[in-house]
């Protein structure tokens, strides 16, 4: 199924340089605290993401990795700012702030004509990856200074500086693994392979995010390094997370993996069960409300469903492997929800979308950002998954909610294309219903440029199933996690009004003539055009897109929660059948899709 995007975006070298040397500068006139750490982190991010552009555009043009004068300034810059992330994190974001004082002419070097092509971290984005972490690894790691350290681009290139610099080694080396996703190779020219190599009785670290499904990325460089004479045992791993590589590992690389030392500190360690009160997030958000006493509680992996549902047969379903790290904080002055909402700036971004809409008068209100974490007032309610609400008036409200986000939130990101939309449904629907299905919803949807050009993205909402809706004592309704999904690790993205039309109506399952009047109330706010060829498009990307999303919560849960997810999933694909007017269901064996496995209509 076709879920996830790719978070590259389009950048100008000069714009980056700019605005890091702001960051930076701003750093240094701070004085101590977590507010300067979390923009020293953001400075750092951003400086990878840039050295990361400039490395792969330069692998491009070559085909190989290769020495190179602005890649090994990019990884002297980042090792400096690892070090001054490193000191602010060990001093508790006290003492001063020691930036090397040639940083600006190294910046500056950081410099390409053309247009960057530029990834962001998803492990800073959705994971909550903290930068730290590696830091507190690498201390733990028990490896020496004579360690030569590789990290693997995108994101591997900041993180093997931050190994780099706890280690108190030289800057770190930059390798992309190419080729298909479950069998990565290195390309390194014989230059590059013989200044890392250099003497044979020193340590390698391997530094990125993962080990995803096949680990190729890691393994790649595990094999290149013992193909050029690296024994075995001075291979170490620092990985993102405590695991094994997933299914599409080999044999071989899963057999190494296992074999070989792995350095991680989880998030959980770092920040919320150490000792250490100025590196603890309780800590952070306690000071941010002014809390006094405080309890804490983990609502991660769909905990939280227990304080909505107190009986757990009508729990929703939970996508936990997409779910972000949530607390909550009991308070003297009344409960907070402490959600993850990224960092390198998100956080900042999200907490001004959520001010907005919260002074509207749709959603909780936000005190303010910890370090990547977002803090918003707990609101007591009861889910509308539970209730029954005249329709008049819930469609009214939808009409007010979306109309706002259309006429007054401008769209923080980029989005699908139609046409990515439609090769996405089709694809999706072949998987699920059948290469029958998928083509009648090809010849349904025809060419889309006919309205493609008369849509305008917006600030879009991309999460209004019925469990996200509240309704409080007073009988306000009131809209969660409303900040983080048109900007999610999917494909989707922000895009026109008339996708959350379109959500909306399956969702609240409006008949035809609700979704008119949905559609006519958001149509007189804001200049957007919600014609029903539109809203059909939309419906059936949205229908095919929930499915992939669901199935793959679905593949890897059991007991109760693959019975919630696989009824949610065929609940979506009746809805598409019906959509495209299809009786046979051509599911995969075995997929819930199949005909009647949960006593639905096949």
């Amino acid at each position: 199924m076709l879920v996830y995007g790719d978070l590259e975006r389009v950048e100008r070298s000069a714009v980056m340089r700019g605005e890091i040397a702001e960051t930076l500068a701003g750093c240094l006139r701070m004085p101590p605290g977590r507010p300067r750490h979390e923009a020293l982190v953001n400075a750092f991010i951003a400086t990878g993401e840039l050295v990361q552009g400039l490395a792969d555009r330069e692998f491009a043009e070559k085909g190989v990795d290769d020495l190179s004068f602005v890649q090994e300034t990019g990884a002297k810059l980042l090792h400096a700012q690892a070090g001054a992330i490193m000191q602010s994190w060990r001093s508790g974001f006290a003492g001063e702030l020691s930036l090397p004082r040639q940083w600006p002419d190294l910046l500056q070097e950081l410099e390409c004509a053309e247009p960057l092509r530029v990834k962001r971290g998803e492990g800073y984005a959705f994971y909550a990856l903290y930068p730290e972490s590696y830091i507190e690894a690498a201390s733990r790691s028990g490896l020496t200074a004579r360690t030569i350290v590789i990290g693997l681009r995108s994101i591997g290139a900041g993180l093997a500086a931050l190994v780099a610099a706890a280690l108190g080694s030289g800057p770190a080396w930059s390798l992309r693994p190419s080729g298909h996703p479950f069998d990565r190779r290195l390309r390194v020219a014989p230059a590059l392979a013989k200044r890392i190599l250099g003497e044979g009785d020193r340590d390698f670290a391997i530094v990125d995010e993962g080990p995803g499904l096949s680990g190729s990325s890691f393994g790649s460089v595990a094999d290149w390094l013992q193909a050029n004479g690296v024994p075995a045992g001075r291979i170490h791993f620092f990985p993102s997370h405590p695991g094994d590589p997933g299914p599409r590992a080999s044999a071989a690389h899963r057999k190494f993996w296992r074999e070989r030392p792995r350095h991680h500190v989880s998030m959980d360690e770092l920040i919320i069960d150490t000792r250490e009160p100025a590196h603890r997030l309780s800590t952070w958000v306690a000071d941010l409300v002014g809390a006094r006493k405080r309890s804490w509680q983990d609502l991660s992996g769909g905990a939280w469903r227990a304080l909505r549902h107190p009986d757990e047969r009508f729990w929703p379903p939970s996508h936990m492997q997409m779910e972000k790290r949530k607390f909550l904080m009991r308070a003297d002055d009344g409960n907070w929800l402490v959600k993850y909402a990224g960092l390198g700036g998100s956080d900042k971004e999200k907490t001004r979308r959520g001010a907005l809409l919260h002074e509207a008068g749709f959603t909780p209100e936000v005190a303010g950002t910890c370090h990547g974490f977002l803090v918003e007032k707990w609101v007591d309610g009861t889910p509308l998954s539970m209730i029954a609400i005249p329709q008049g008036q819930l469609i009214d409200h939808l009409g007010h909610y979306l109309g706002f986000r259309a006429r007054h939130l401008a769209p923080p990101g980029r989005g699908a294309s139609p046409e990515e939309l439609c090769r996405m449904a089709v694809f999706n629907t072949s998987e699920a219903l059948g290469e029958d299905a998928a083509e009648r919803l090809r010849q349904q949807i025809g060419p889309v440029g006919r309205f493609s050009r008369r849509l305008r993205r917006v600030d879009t909402d991309n999460r209004l199933h019925a469990w996200e809706w509240l309704m409080t004592g007073d009988g306000r309704l009131v809209k969660t996690d409303a900040l983080d999904h048109n900007a999610a690790h999917d494909l989707v993205g922000c895009q026109d009004i008339a996708w959350d039309v379109a959500a909306a109506g399956v969702e609240f399952d409006l008949s035809g003539a609700e979704r008119d009047r949905l559609a006519a109330a958001i149509a007189q706010q804001t200049d957007c055009d919600l014609r029903k060829d539109v809203l059909t498009f939309f419906e059936a990307c949205y229908l095919a897109f929930q499915i992939g999303l669901w199935s793959g919560a679905f593949a890897s849960a059991d007991g109760l929660e693959k019975a919630r997810l696989g009824a949610l999933v065929e609940r979506y694909a009746v809805r598409l059948r019906k959509l495209l007017e299809v009786t046979d269901c051509q599911g995969e064996v075995g997929s819930p899709m199949q005909a009647g496995i949960f006593g639905l209509p096949g």
